[in-house]
């Protein structure tokens, strides 16, 4: 069964070209992981600080991998100055269709 999940944090005011630099780096890795499906970085419309991050792999396993893929530590390490939540809001969803 798929795994998905939608992450949200906020940059910090003056770390926004930081976290976009870092997302896009990461981003672009993440895809390229077997079992990926989908990792899509969005900002709000109305708070361009405001990222949301949604996350589709085939499967649990896939997921796994990905949790301790050797970017993933270093990733979360970069990232952690640079918002305002002590982590990544992470709220995981059920497909219905």
């Amino acid at each position: 069964m798929r795994k998905s999940l939608l992450a949200e944090f906020t940059a910090r005011e003056g770390a926004e070209d930081e976290v976009a630099h870092l997302l896009r780096e990461y981003a672009r890795t993440v895809r390229e992981e077997a079992g990926n499906l989908s990792f899509e970085v969005c900002t709000k419309a109305s708070s361009p600080r405001a990222y949301l991050v949604f996350e589709t792999y085939e499967d649990e396993a896939a997921f796994q991998r990905h949790l301790t893929a050797r970017y993933a530590g270093p990733f979360n390490t970069a990232l952690a100055p640079l918002i305002e939540e002590a982590a990544s809001n992470l709220t995981f969803l059920n497909p219905e269709f």
